[in-house]
Formats: structure tokens, C-alpha cells, sequence
């Protein structure tokens, strides 16, 4: 149950954010497992995905 999605679209929706974040940052995501990474290619993908929530959030905030 840890790992069970709660809403079922969001997986796939996060998916291709991440694979998007990716290629801002250049690194090459492949379908499935990525374990190969290295710590600061993983830490760049996962720096940029919250640098885009953020700026989404106070793009809310600003537009509302």
C-alpha cells in the first residue's frame, strides 16, 4: 500500500514532467529504471522539477 497512487493520472503526469525537467538540465531519462544516474544528474532533474513547481505556484498566486 506505500506505493499505491492515490489519484492514478498523476504518475503518468509526473512522469513526463520529470522526462521534461530532464531535458532541461540535459540528462537522458530512459523509460522505467534510471538507478544508473549519478548523484548530481539526479539532484539537477530533481532541483529543476521544484524550481518549475515553484515558479507554477507563484504564477497562480500572481494571477489570481
Amino acid at each position: 500500500m506505500a506505493n499505491k497512487s492515490l489519484v492514478p493520472d498523476a504518475k503518468a503526469a509526473l512522469d513526463r514532467f520529470k522526462m521534461e525537467a530532464a531535458g532541461e538540465v540535459g540528462v537522458n531519462l530512459k523509460q522505467g529504471y534510471n538507478g544508473d544516474l549519478t548523484a548530481k544528474q539526479a539532484g539537477s532533474v530533481g532541483g529543476q522539477m521544484v524550481k518549475k513547481m515553484i515558479e507554477s505556484y507563484e504564477n497562480t498566486i500572481k494571477n489570481r
